[in-house]
């Protein structure tokens, strides 16, 4: 009799056997584990010591905000607060300058915004005095940025380490290179009074530098900041405006009477403040960057720095690759392509370095702070109404959408382009002094980064929205084209509309 082929043959979807297991009635069962999670977390780098510089860079630069300044002009304004002692000021002369009558508030507010910018614009190097750069600052926001906790006294220990001494002074790592190079020139000491010390390098340079980018001026005034008070001074003088149907012609001026002696100090000290064609000039010397408008002639520049656009956006646009990657935990972000753009973007900032020691950035600022403080003022705010339910972080930005709009002006916001100017200096700066130059550590590209990438991703995001160019975008090749054409082409799309 044939075997039965079936016989003995296990069953392919039970290869395993059951075993038999016995449960005691005294024994519990074991009752059932919880499940177990897994998580990354993104890679740490090493502590870099310039962290403790980007930390002082943000410092200065928020002390002298629109916001600070207004605090301290309004007490000098109702006599809440005395300017500091003249003694002080190194002797200059801070009197009556405008041959004017009737002009005091004026000169008094061009005089306090002045004290203000000395006051507050320099960065005490010397991690022995005090105050330092670091006497307020949250250490858990810079642990965020950092990637890693931070404790009362971290930021100033790294700071001993990332500063250098030279001539019995402290400074950066930069300027030491600096001064290495100018090394058969004396240093001239302000305690020192002689013949032999007419002749050198200012100790303050070193000791002292004020962080000031004149990006800050070119971005207020592509978002028409200056455009806005010229405007509002042309009718103060009952003057119509370059159209014919002159939207403010319509408008008493009669809520302007309390600021009738400012206003009129303002327009008689024109000859003394800088002409458009001066700081376009200085944009192109800077950043290559030009303006476009009427009263802006053709540029015969002798120096210009055309590369620095298109290294720049390369830099943000490495910058989004690096994000993306780093946000990966299965991924270590390669912070070296960031490294040899930095390197670049430093080179040539540097290369119009010369220009940024002398007053044309100082006095850009000075005279656009004292604007957004007349446009903040009560009385602009009766002259020109606005929207109050918008939530403006700075009040004078709600007279100049008011302009914009009356005149019809770009429709975008002057919140994006204020943001622009915020970061753009704050970015430029940890660039221009940084000692990139002789930086190999991937890992301080890295760190830099993710220090910086709010104010990054914010530059970003505002230049999409005034412009329509996105940098972040790995599909197409960066775009470096002249941001002024880009606001150009966006207003008269915005006419044909």
């Amino acid at each position: 009799m044939a075997e039965n082929p079936e016989k003995g043959r296990r069953d392919p979807k039970n290869l395993v056997e059951p075993k038999h297991v016995e449960v005691r009635a005294t024994e519990a069962i074991p009752e059932e584990s919880p499940d177990i999670q897994v998580s990354l977390k993104r890679s740490a780098t090493p502590i870099t010591y310039d962290l403790a510089f980007w930390v002082a860079i943000r410092n200065s630069t928020n002390q002298i905000g629109f916001n600070p300044y207004m605090e301290w002009m309004d007490d000098v304004m109702c006599c809440i607060q005395d300017l500091p002692d003249k003694k002080l000021l190194k002797g200059r002369d801070f009197e009556s300058r405008l041959p004017f009558p009737g002009v005091d508030a004026y000169n008094l507010l061009k005089v306090a915004t002045e004290i203000f910018l000395m006051t507050n614009c320099g960065v005490e190097i010397d991690p022995t005095k005090v105050p330092m750069p670091f006497v307020t600052y949250d250490p858990v926001e810079e642990g965020r940025r950092f990637n890693r906790k931070v404790v009362a006294g971290d930021v100033e220990a790294w700071w001993k380490e990332y500063v250098v001494a030279v001539n019995g002074a402290h400074t950066l790592p930069y300027l030491e290179l600096i001064r290495a190079k100018l090394k058969d020139i004396p240093i001239k000491s302000e305690e020192a009074a002689s013949v032999a010390n007419c002749y050198g390098v200012l100790q303050e340079k070193l000791s002292k530098p004020c962080f000031l980018e004149l990006i800050w001026s070119y971005w207020h005034e592509e978002g028409m900041l200056v455009q806005t008070l010229n405007a509002i001074s042309l009718r103060f003088q009952n003057k119509r405006g370059p159209v014919d149907r002159d939207p403010l012609a319509h408008l008493e001026i009669d809520p302007l009477r309390p600021l009738n002696n400012l206003l009129w100090g303002y327009i008689q000290d024109e000859q003394h403040r800088l002409s458009i064609v001066r700081r376009v000039y200085e944009y192109d010397h800077h950043y290559g960057l030009r303006l476009h408008g009427k009263a802006v002639p053709e540029l015969r520049s002798a120096d210009s720095r055309s590369k620095f656009l298109e290294a720049f956006h390369n830099l943000l646009h490495l910058c989004s690759i690096f994000f993306k990657e780093d946000d990966d935990t299965t991924v270590i972000a390669d912070g070296f392509p960031v490294l040899n753009v930095l390197k670049e973007v430093h080179l040539l900032l540097t290369q119009g370095q010369h220009n940024q020691y002398g007053d044309l950035p100082w006095t850009a600022r000075q005279e656009m702070l004292m604007q957004q403080w007349l446009l903040a003022r009560p009385e602009m705010r009766e002259f020109l109404t606005s929207r109050v339910m918008v939530a403006y972080p700075e009040p004078w930005m709600e007279r100049v959408e008011t302009m914009k709009k009356l005149q019809g002006w770009t429709d975008d916001s002057i919140l994006h382009f204020r943001n622009l100017g915020v970061f753009g200096e704050q970015l430029l700066l940890s660039i221009r002094f940084g000692n990139w130059s002789e930086v190999i550590d991937r890992d301080q590209a890295a760190n830099w980064a993710r220090y910086w990438r709010p104010e990054i991703q914010g530059y970003t995001h505002a230049y999409r929205a005034v412009t329509g160019v996105d940098l972040t975008l790995t599909s197409e090749p960066v775009d470096f084209a002249m941001p002024s054409v880009h606001l150009r082409n966006r207003l008269a799309g915005q006419v044909r509309r």
